[in-house]
């Protein structure tokens, strides 16, 4: 229970993403008369979605192997936390940038690139880059993967409906709470490497268990807010990555790195209202 929210909203978000970029293309091509193409959208798509799979299966095939290590993996476990942060980061900061302008990005990419390979490339670059964040978050995040098919073909039925013009959603707000919501697990995900290589140095003797690396900024574990089992504690460590006694490093980072990420986010929306309000104006 405590991964299926996680891997049902990142599966969902990343895949009903990916779905619209795929429908905005198609929906392109027949505006500017270039419905030839559209056969190259679905090339592009399906390589896209193997190169995922591709590369979800190859981290899934080390993520086993790495359980199967002694107190190594717990070191493994957490440098590849950080290399999945740093790619995640780079996803969130370009959805930080670009998300809101989606429509208008896709096309342009798709304008620039009206030939065959052109349209197939910017399809499979697209659909690609989804469905590597999910690879990278479900490897670090060791995510169901049963959930994470779920969330996918949540979206899936969505974006027909939409596509459809059958249902009406809001998509501003939905993927603002979605991508709120993955800048959270980011940083819980930060908070789980510092955590977990801690764990591993003092595990090998590389660190002195007396060492103020290992000092706490609080323990609440005895409490309703013990984030394994706690009545809201558990609760708020699947929606927030809340830990019930972090290290003082651990939870000074992880929160730096989620207000920092929401504050460049707030940054982008008041450059995006002062630029319309200058346009009105």
């Amino acid at each position: 229970m405590d991964t299926f929210l996680p891997a049902f909203i990142m599966g969902f978000r990343e895949g009903l993403e990916a779905f619209l970029i795929v429908s905005i293309i198609l929906q392109y091509l027949r505006k500017s008369k270039n419905e030839s193409l559209r056969k190259y959208v679905y090339y592009g798509t399906i390589s896209g979605i193997v190169a995922s799979l591709g590369i979800g299966g190859i981290l899934y095939i080390l993520s086993k192997a790495i359980d199967r290590m002694d107190e190594v993996a717990k070191l493994w476990e957490s440098g590849a936390s950080f290399v999945a942060l740093a790619l995640v980061t780079t996803f969130i900061y370009w959805m930080i940038k670009h998300g809101r302008n989606m429509v208008s990005t896709v096309e342009s990419s798709v304008s620039q690139n009206l030939s065959a390979f052109g349209i197939a490339s910017v399809a499979f670059i697209m659909v690609a880059r989804e469905g590597v964040e999910v690879a990278i978050f479900t490897f670090a995040g060791q995510y169901a993967i049963a959930a994470l098919f779920t969330g996918i073909a949540a979206a899936l039925v969505l974006a027909v409906l939409i596509n459809h013009s059958l249902v009406k959603v809001n998509l501003r707000i939905l993927f603002n709470i979605t991508l709120a919501y993955l800048i959270l697990q980011a940083g819980f995900l930060l908070g789980y490497g510092i955590h977990e290589g801690l764990s591993a140095l003092g595990s090998m003797n590389l660190l002195s268990s007396e060492s103020p690396l290992f000092i706490k900024a609080f323990d609440l574990s005895e409490t309703i807010f013990y984030h394994k089992e706690g009545l809201l504690g558990l609760p708020l460590y699947v929606l927030f990555g809340w830990y019930s006694k972090p290290e003082i490093l651990q939870f000074i980072l992880q929160y730096l790195y989620t207000g920092s990420l929401f504050y460049i986010w707030r940054r982008e929306i008041k450059k995006e209202t002062s630029k319309l309000t200058s346009f009105a104006q």
